[in-house]
């Protein structure tokens, strides 16, 4: 199953990018678990600068923005 994680403090800018993730997934018609990290420390181990940050199966594909659906279906595994 993938794992998509959001990284960040749960600021509005984190739960938006959680809705976006939620609808490329939904769109792309895969199942997903979703996972929120919030401690610094995790955080900061996935070598982002700024937060929100989002990470696909372990690899860290943005930070610091809020990227459109169509970007986050680009990321996700065929």
């Amino acid at each position: 199953m993938l794992t998509i994680k959001i990284l960040g403090p749960g600021c509005a800018n984190c739960r938006k990018l959680e809705a976006v993730a939620r609808e490329a997934v939904a769109a792309a018609n895969v199942q997903a678990e979703f996972v929120k990290v919030k401690d610094m420390t995790a955080i900061m181990a996935y070598d982002l600068l700024s937060t929100p940050g989002l990470v696909v199966n372990e690899q860290l594909v943005c930070s610091g923005r809020i990227p459109t659906v169509a970007e986050v279906r680009g990321w996700l595994p065929a």
